[in-house]
């Protein structure tokens, strides 16, 4: 790239920053929450929610339990002032939620708002006007004293319609585009607006920093946080919040380093909807706590639920990789993860783990409303036995020995790798039924009959190749004569013949599995499975299931 010369950095950092945040090792309790999904995120929208649309993520947001919802900008439009008026006719808003309404500082547009909150029982009327330095002098073209007076006269009026109507609502200040603004500057207009207010700790006003443009790591957001905080008037009486967007891809950076340098609070959206590259998400900063052992204060524990309401509303997707939420993030395609996942699994329940240390996984997936079994293992061509194991176990009951998970293994990847696609469960379960239970192309047991004299001798009716045939042996088990009489009258010469076998149902109609290995003259170890109501009757199929795949060919 060739341009660099053009560029430069359009941030202030602290001087001498304290830097306390950097000796914290993690945010110890959840901020207060505020989203501003139905304003900051609607607006940002291809096509704006409609209102039905609206008040359907409201009840989202307040089901998942946010206290503070940024609802709109009820000057902008007659979309947004109808939507605040039905919240409030409509007696919509729980009693222990309180909406936020954004306005300008410019008179007729602060007065629109205060008009459109009438009847709200707890509300947060947010005013803004922009300081950076790059706004000042290219868009309003003014000093530092008349972008004060502009902020100053906006936090006034507020107080004179505040008379005027007997309200008592809450209030809230942002220099817009802090992060280009001077520290020292951002502090001057903040604490002159805050001496009109005179917030009480009773009645405290909010001290919002956003993040309009992110032009800096965030370890200079923190240092320029923890500035304001350790410098505002009323801090007592004041709630420092943080509006992070995500221009260089921080947004959650920024909010955590924010919060450890002294931040109360923050605003953001679902997912990270917002201008540009977006806002903060709160489900990603959120679950990043809750995977410390800090209570969100916030419910994500249906996820399908969220995305699917989400999705319908914004018309927006849910990237696949999306942190928590999206459809991948929990799932393990590589044999290596999947394996270590099953084996993290298994030590857990046999440890009664009361902690969640999973391997490859930083929450317990179910907690937001996932399956380990369709959305944990996923099996493709990278998959390995441990997830293809742990899968034909978990969801249909068929635990295989160690060893023949390696070979199934093997069989499964083939086939996906020759799709070039994913194998759904039942897939999975069909190309190890196909390959291994009950084969019989060429040798077909059709009756079976067992005398003890003193060892056991077998008598089998079987089909060889299409012809009718009798076998008959002896051996010190029914197996082992079973595997005699093969080797006696169809001259196969097989090994080492090894089985398990447990049930797969209970109940009188109970069936049961075995799992057989046998190693041919070669060295080829090769497995078989059988399934009957009779134990006996699946062990010979188990065993007839090997032998027909060491002579090839399927069902």
């Amino acid at each position: 790239m060739q341009n660099t010369q053009k560029y430069t950095r359009q941030f202030f950092p602290v001087k001498n920053p304290t830097r306390r945040w950097a000796d914290k090792t993690y945010i110890e309790k959840a901020p207060t929450w505020c989203s501003v999904d139905l304003r900051d995120g609607n607006q940002s929208l291809i096509i704006p929610m409609s209102l039905e649309e609206k008040l359907d993520f409201f009840r989202l947001l307040v089901k998942v339990g946010f206290k503070e919802i940024e609802v709109g900008f009820p000057a902008a439009s007659e979309t947004e002032y109808t939507f605040l008026r039905t919240l409030i006719e409509q007696n919509m808003i729980p009693d222990d939620v309180t909406v936020q309404v954004l306005t300008q500082s410019r008179e007729h547009i602060i007065r629109k708002t205060f008009e459109a909150l009438k009847g709200c029982k707890n509300a947060i009327v947010h005013l803004y006007n922009s300081t950076s330095l790059a706004q000042r002098e290219q868009v309003f073209r003014k000093s530092k004293e008349e972008i004060i007076q502009i902020a100053v006269e906006g936090a006034k009026l507020f107080e004179k319609i505040a008379a005027e109507t007997g309200t008592a609502y809450r209030y809230e200040y942002s220099p817009e585009s802090f992060t280009g603004t001077e520290p020292e500057f951002a502090l001057e207009i903040c604490n002159a607006v805050l001496d009109v207010w005179k917030p009480t700790p009773d009645r405290k006003a909010i001290i919002n920093l956003p993040v309009t443009v992110e032009l800096s790591s965030p370890h200079v957001y923190a240092d320029q946080v923890e500035y304001m905080c350790d410098h505002l008037k009323y801090r007592d009486a004041l709630e420092v919040s943080l509006h992070p967007h995500n221009d260089r891809g921080c947004a959650v950076a920024d909010s955590e380093l924010g919060l450890l340098a002294g931040a109360d609070r923050i605003e953001g959206t679902l997912f990270g909807n917002g201008e540009r590259t977006g806002n903060v998400d709160i489900i990603t900063l959120a679950l990043n706590m809750y995977a410390q052992g800090v209570e969100p204060n916030l419910d994500f524990s249906n996820m399908p639920e969220i995305t699917a309401l989400y999705e319908r509303v914004t018309r927006m997707q849910v990237y696949d990789r999306q942190p928590y939420a999206g459809k991948l993030v929990f799932a393990a395609f590589s044999g290596s993860h999947q394996d270590a996942i099953a084996k993290g699994m298994k030590w857990r329940e046999e440890k009664k783990c009361d902690v969640w240390t999973v391997p490859y996984l930083p929450i317990d997936p179910k907690d937001v409303g996932r399956e380990y079994e369709t959305d944990v293992i996923r099996i493709n061509s990278q998959s390995g036995k441990g997830g293809i194991g742990y899968l034909l176990e978990h969801q249909f009951g068929y635990v295989l020995p160690a060893q023949m998970r390696e070979d199934v293994g093997y069989t499964v990847k083939s086939v996906s790798d020759h799709a070039h696609a994913e194998l759904s469960p039942q897939e999975v379960l069909e190309v190890f039924t196909k390959n291994y239970v009950n084969i019989n192309h060429h040798i077909k047991l059709l009756d079976y009959h067992f005398v003890r004299t003193p060892e056991i001798y077998v008598t089998l009716a079987v089909e060889v190749d299409g012809q009718p045939k009798a076998l008959t042996a002896s051996g010190n088990g029914r197996l082992d004569a079973v595997s005699n009489a093969v080797k006696k009258e169809l001259g196969i010469s097989f090994s080492e013949l090894t089985y398990e076998e447990h049930a797969l149902t209970r109940g009188s109609s109970a069936q049961a599995i075995t799992y057989v290995s046998i190693t041919m003259d070669n060295g080829k170890k090769v497995w078989g499975a059988g399934i009957h109501d009779d134990i006996i009757a699946s062990s010979i199929n188990a065993l007839f299931s090997a032998l027909n795949r060491s002579i090839g060919g399927g069902k």
